[in-house]
């Protein structure tokens, strides 16, 4: 299938939802009385990274995935701060508007600040859902133990960042994301094309530096989104694909250390997107835990 196809399929399942003249693109799948799965997607990516688990996941939960502002199919904004604390705000609102009370959180990679930032506003109580349990997978929270790509490190540079993006290419895109798999003969390349059409769509160039801004906020926030995970008082997983090259494995294993009661499940020779080189293995790590609670 050709990657326009691809990304044209993509859109049709989902829904664009206006939340504070914003609109969101939104994937809400499996029947609405079952049990609440929120997904939190990475970065510079969407929600079109669960495409393959949905299947899996849809069979016993009503799974909803959005992609944030600023990436796939949802508002792209030039005069938007893009922080990750308005991420997490817009998120809650979102599950708000869809009459979500209560939900398993799972987080990849951009996602896991997110759902960093909600569990630090349900730790202050000021969290309208209640989150039953977390899942973290493949992000860079630990950002002191992170190996960042250059491309991410240009990207939030004030001046090289706007004019490396302004001349970014499908070509140059397809191959940065291909590094990321540990097995490339799973690799679909229409798809990243496909991922490509989303993330450039309105204005996507234009917005991605400021978008990679995100990694000062990893700083800026350290104290209060790990401190959230240090006095979690809920059931927590890491999943962790152990051939990440940028979220390494050294990261999971300090959360799995530093969140009380947590599990983890180390997924050998997948890199950071278990969910699309092995939907299989990803999925019923996941499954097997929530099903618990």
């Amino acid at each position: 299938m050709k990657s326009t196809e691809i990304a044209s399929k993509w859109k049709s399942r989902g829904q664009l939802i206006t939340i504070d003249h914003y609109r969101f693109f939104v994937i809400d799948e499996g029947k609405k009385d079952l049990p609440v799965l929120v997904i939190l997607h990475g970065y510079p990516s969407c929600s079109f990274d669960f495409i393959h688990v949905l299947p899996l996941l849809t069979k016993s939960y009503r799974v909803i995935i959005h992609d944030h502002l600023g990436f796939g199919y949802s508002d792209k904004p030039t005069n938007y701060s893009y922080s990750l604390i308005d991420q997490a705000n817009y998120a809650i609102k979102l599950w708000q508007h869809l009459g979500v009370d209560k939900a398993h959180l799972i987080a990849h990679d951009y996602g896991t600040s997110v759902a960093t930032e909600i569990l630090a506003q349900r730790q202050e109580a000021e969290l309208p859902i209640n989150i039953l349990t977390v899942t973290l997978t493949n992000g860079s929270v630990h950002i002191e133990l992170a190996n960042l790509r250059w491309i991410q490190k240009v990207l939030r540079h004030s001046f090289w960042g706007p004019l490396v993006a302004r001349f970014g290419s499908e070509y140059i895109f397809v191959h940065q994301m291909k590094r990321l798999w540990f097995d490339q003969s799973t690799i679909d390349i229409e798809a990243l094309k496909a991922l490509w059409i989303m993330s450039t769509l309105n204005n996507g160039k234009l917005v991605l530096p400021k978008i990679t801004q995100y990694l000062k906020e990893r700083y800026q926030y350290w104290d209060r989104w790990i401190g959230s995970l240090k006095s979690l008082d809920i059931p927590a997983h890491v999943i962790w694909a152990q051939n990440d090259p940028v979220s390494v494995k050294a990261i999971g294993e300090q959360l799995y250390k530093e969140i009380p009661h947590c599990e983890i499940t180390r997924l050998e020779n997948l890199g950071h997107y278990p969910m699309v080189e092995d939907p299989t293995k990803w999925a019923t790590a996941l499954l097997n835990f929530i099903a618990r609670y």
